[in-house]
């Protein structure tokens, strides 16, 4: 028969409901029972091997990363990337180690791949109790650090593409210290991802060294993608550049000074504060950031909205709210930046 996610599948339907309650503590079983309708038409669609070990090992995979994450929902999360070949004694090396105990005094976790290098000094500076390594199978290179083996927040990934999603998911900031390839994909894959909103903003800081890997890189950008029009001027709003590792520290910190969380409904954009804004404040916000706000639209005060019920625990934050172009996301962390300064 052919499965559909509507209820109109009469005996499997019927299963599946007798299934959910023989295994019991299933939470929000409507999802629950639309990911075995899934595996169920997968079952059914897909002849080819690969693919179902693919996508099997896929879930399996995600699975167990929010198993292991969802405990520390509530702490501040940093992801650092950065080259696996640096060797401790190298000054890039010591700069991570400080810049993650900095942070790790304020509270928050270091999220590294792992591995040697740069994420090493990550887990070093945070101290194994802080961090998670989201490590990655490699014929080369790559193992668990001393850091981090038999760390009970340690993830092995078969496949890169769920390690980058555990990267930013799970990430409240990220750190990109200089690196090979790897490195570089990492950093624009985020640099795309909070461009086009399809993460949620937060602070991105390129961390250099002396000899200015980082400085090199946004001339580039500014000679090569800005003059040609392939970026706007907005997206520099994307990251920070800094060689000071307390710089980088307090740049991440600053962005959440008063911005809490943000929350999209078709065009309307809740930004969650941690402290009201006073409406002089809020008319600052509309004559400096016009851009963001629809035609016609303006940012207003308001209290939690009726679909934000799934979220109770931010029930008592104040927010502001305004209809949302969802066009300049760069402008966006600008606009974030600006509320953190009242």
């Amino acid at each position: 028969m052919e499965l559909s996610f509507s209820h109109t599948n009469e005996e499997v339907d019927r299963l599946i409901d007798r299934l959910l309650t023989a295994t019991g503590g299933i939470t929000h079983p409507h999802l629950v029972r639309e990911l075995v309708i899934s595996a169920l038409k997968v079952g059914q669609e897909t002849t080819y091997i690969p693919d179902l070990k693919l996508i099997n090992r896929t879930l399996r995979e995600m699975r167990y990363t929010t198993r292991v994450f969802a405990p520390y929902r509530d702490r501040k999360k940093v992801t650092i990337f950065g080259s696996a070949r640096t060797q401790p004694s190298e000054a890039i090396y010591q700069k991570c180690v400080r810049f993650s105990r900095l942070l790790a005094e304020q509270g928050w976790m270091a999220i590294t791949g792992g591995g040697p290098g740069i994420m090493q000094a990550g887990n070093e500076g945070a101290g194994s109790d802080n961090s998670f390594a989201v490590n990655i199978k490699l014929p080369f290179e790559q193992g668990a650090n001393p850091v981090m083996q038999n760390n009970p927040r340690l993830v092995t990934y078969k496949y890169f593409f769920n390690r980058k999603v555990a990267f930013v998911k799970e990430a409240d900031a990220v750190a990109v210290f200089p690196g090979g390839f790897g490195t570089l994909d990492e950093a624009m894959e985020v640099f795309t991802l909070v461009q086009t909103g399809k993460t949620s903003p937060k602070p991105l800081v390129l961390v250099d060294d002396e000899e200015g890997f980082w400085e090199q890189f946004f001339d580039f950008v500014k000679e090569q993608l800005l003059t040609k029009g392939l970026i706007s001027g907005e997206d520099f709003s994307i990251f920070t550049i800094t060689k000071d590792e307390a710089e980088a520290a307090a740049v991440i910190e600053t962005f959440y000074r008063n911005y809490h969380s943000i929350r999209f409904h078709d065009d309307l954009a809740i930004v969650r504060l941690t402290r009201i804004l006073q409406p002089d404040q809020l008319e600052v916000l509309e004559q400096e950031f016009p851009e963001l706000i629809m035609s016609g639209g303006r940012i207003s005060c308001c209290g939690p909205l009726l679909f934000e019920d799934d979220q109770p625990e931010l029930a008592l934050l104040p927010r502001i709210v305004f209809p949302f172009n969802h066009f300049h996301y760069g402008l966006l962390i600008a606009f974030i930046n600006r509320i953190n300064t009242f």
